[in-house]
């Protein structure tokens, strides 16, 4: 798409003017996002194999909870480990702050720094999302 895009009259980024080493760079990514996919699905049909079967879901359904947990992975990539547990223990148990610090081992002012930088982080993430 860069190079697309990019002003024929402007000089190639000096990336772009080894386009051997930018496609290796795009390929690697493109395996990456792949094995990314791969492992979250296998571990969204193993939890689900788990369920009762009185609570299958559809094949519809089930392709739009892995793709939500794909967004949502996205969506927390870049996180430090201790912001990403602390913002998942938040969201998903409900955990108060100091319950966060006691799990983590770390301090309540600690927690809520990372509480503050995980919320920027998904806020700026969807605001790139919706551009």
């Amino acid at each position: 798409m860069r190079l697309l895009v990019a002003d024929r009259a402007a000089r190639l980024p000096s990336h772009l003017q080894e386009p051997r080493h930018f496609l290796v760079t795009v390929a690697k990514r493109v395996m990456v996002d792949h094995l990314r996919r791969r492992a979250i699905e296998q571990a969204y049909l193993q939890a689900l194999a788990l369920q009762p079967p009185a609570e299958e879901v559809s094949p519809e359904t089930r392709l739009l909870m892995v793709e939500t947990l794909l967004a949502l992975d996205a969506m927390l990539d870049g996180l430090g480990h201790k912001t990403k547990q602390a913002f998942l223990l938040s969201q998903l148990e409900g955990l108060g702050y100091s319950e966060i610090a006691k799990r983590l081992g770390v301090s309540v002012s600690s927690v809520t720094k990372y509480m503050a930088k995980a919320t920027e982080h998904c806020l700026l993430f969807a605001l790139d999302a919706q551009v």
